[in-house]
């Protein structure tokens, strides 16, 4: 089914959705551990999972002609999930869909219906590895990466990206990330410490509001990094995100 893919790739190419790999769904459940979602609970009879990621700045920059072109779809309350969402479903789903075969699409974004565990299917399917700042990352576009939509479909493939197997972290020796961070959160030894990361972004918020310093730091890609617009997009969904938990789990008493 390799026509399938490339199938994929050309309908994603446009809207700078430039990673496109495939993991069969029998080696993602077995991965599945605990409560983590299972593909063939989320799409019964789905043997493949089609993962669909964008590299650098395309995809942003596809985000920005599109909502320059539909007044007022940047006030929606998530208006580049929603733009996902309308590449997936009115171009992606059908462009599978008219080779005959089933296609259910799934996000990482979604707060209900069916989902999967992206960090894990992105490593399974050879599009990103680990790294010690919390974010996972890629042979050329280093942590500026993310993942938008699965495809789960009824055909079996299995394809996976340039970046099975890839984990540069141990070996790399410049480790600019670990000093970048203002909070001393990148640690070589233990990766990210979230409550304090957590901890610093609430409590000095200015700090981190352009970007992430640490990410900003890998030596990875840095060519490919967001442009600066994204970046703070990105921060500020991600603040908003970490306030509930930081007054319930993390505030001092007062």
């Amino acid at each position: 089914m390799a026509h399938l893919l490339e199938t994929v790739r050309v309908a994603a190419a446009p809207w700078g959705l430039n990673l496109v790999a495939a993991v069969a769904v029998a080696r993602y459940d077995a991965h599945a551990q605990g409560a983590a979602p299972r593909a063939a609970a989320a799409a019964p009879g789905a043997q493949a999972i089609i993962v669909v990621a964008n590299g650098g700045g395309d995809f942003w920059r596809a985000f920005t002609a599109f909502a320059a072109s539909h007044p007022g779809w940047r006030e929606r309350a998530n208006p580049l999930d929603d733009f996902t969402r309308a590449v997936v479903e009115d171009t992606l789903a059908p462009a599978v869909r008219a080779q005959g075969v089933r296609c259910t699409p799934v996000y990482p974004f979604m707060a209900y219906g069916p989902t999967l565990n992206f960090m894990e299917l992105g490593k399974l399917a050879g599009l990103a590895g680990p790294s010690i700042v919390g974010v996972v990352v890629h042979p050329v576009y280093g942590p500026w990466l993310a993942f938008r939509a699965a495809l789960l479909v009824d055909v079996a493939i299995e394809a996976p990206g340039a970046a099975l197997g890839f984990d540069p972290c141990p070996g790399c020796t410049v480790r600019s990330c670990v000093t970048a961070c203002p909070a001393d959160a990148v640690s070589s030894a233990s990766g990210w410490d979230i409550p304090r990361c957590l901890t610093h972004r609430v409590e000095r918020e200015a700090d981190c509001t352009p970007r992430c310093h640490a990410r900003a730091a890998c030596v990875l890609g840095p060519e490919h990094r967001y442009p600066d617009d994204e970046l703070a997009y990105h921060q500020k969904r991600a603040l908003a995100a970490m306030r509930p938990y930081y007054e319930t789990h993390i505030r001092p008493p007062r």
